[in-house]
């Protein structure tokens, strides 16, 4: 009997959620357990397999080809996870031989942007593609390159970070301890900080007032969508700079396409065309009018089992 389907697990911060796909990306079955909760990673793992196991009775444990696990911090080569911040045990978790032993079949873990990328390669807007960008704006700027028609993992398995690419020199503190880095602008986050350190301008008039020291990036959409030109303003600035260190990462693998995912991707043209017009005005001329700006074709509530489960195959 030939495997049918493939298990995908998301691990975040929260929650974690998990499914069963198809070879189309049909998800036939999923479910959630928390995240946090569990004293230990020990305990996590039989409340995870608890959820996951009366699914692979009722389907039939050989016709499972596997499980991949998308997580913060995953390192594809090792199986594990180490040091992610937002998750709630400490240390170096071995999570691929954990989780290998508990369920009784091959696990293959990365972490989630990766998993973003070889999901829309597999299911959605990459498919077909050797050589894409897949981009993930949301709280942070999360990255997958493919080239070749590989992932790009690098010598230890942690190739790959756009958003740690220095985009502003000597800007501003990033989380991870240096400045200037691409996601402390291009993210949902750094887009509201961008919002909140120009409403502190002199005389200025805009819709975000009302919102000052409770802003959103959705506050900034909906401003921009009536017309506000400080919000106007934002999108473009934000475009500008990632629109240029874009063209700067184009020039290492030259990809056919950039992939674009997560929730501030979905401000549409107030992004994704000023996102064009400076990517073009940057590029080295042996690759303009080469690259497609697509958006995902992942439903964004089950992108993240979708990717995880593409491992697996």
């Amino acid at each position: 009997m030939n495997p049918t389907l493939a298990l995908g697990i998301d691990i975040g911060g929260t929650n974690t959620a998990f499914g069963f796909v198809d070879r189309r990306g049909q998800i036939t079955h999923k479910g959630t357990i928390p995240t946090k909760g569990h004293l230990s990673i020990g305990l996590y793992i039989e409340a995870l397999c608890a959820a996951i196991e009366p699914v692979i009775k009722q389907v039939g444990h050989r016709s499972v080809v596997g499980a991949g696990v998308g997580a913060p911090n995953a390192n594809f080569y090792t199986g594990e996870i180490a040091f992610a911040p937002n998750l709630p045990w400490e240390g170096i978790i071995p999570l691929s031989k954990l989780l290998k032993d508990a369920l009784n079949m091959n696990v293959v873990i990365t972490n989630d942007a990766n998993a973003a990328a070889i999901g829309e390669m597999t299911y959605g807007a990459a498919k077909g593609l050797n050589d894409f960008f897949m981009v993930t704006l949301g709280t942070g700027v999360g990255s997958g390159i493919v080239a070749n028609g590989k992932l790009i993992y690098g010598h230890d398995g942690f190739a790959g970070e756009l958003g740690h690419m220095i985009a502003v020199r000597d800007g501003r503190m990033c989380g991870c301890g240096r400045k200037g880095c691409l996601e402390t602008y291009a993210s949902a986050t750094g887009i509201v900080r961008t919002a909140n350190e120009w409403l502190e301008r002199e005389g200025v008039n805009s819709l975000l007032l009302a919102k000052k020291g409770n802003l959103t990036s959705r506050d900034i959409y909906y401003a921009a969508n009536d017309g506000d030109a400080l919000a106007l303003e934002i999108f473009e600035f934000t475009a500008k700079i990632l629109g240029q260190t874009l063209a700067d990462a184009v020039t290492i693998t030259s990809p056919q396409a950039i992939v674009f995912f997560g929730g501030l991707s979905f401000s549409g043209a107030f992004l994704m065309d000023p996102i064009r017009k400076y990517l073009e005005q940057n590029l080295l001329k042996i690759y303009k009018n080469k690259i497609s700006i697509l958006h995902s074709e992942l439903p964004d509530s089950d992108a993240a089992i979708l990717g995880a489960s593409a491992l697996a195959w």
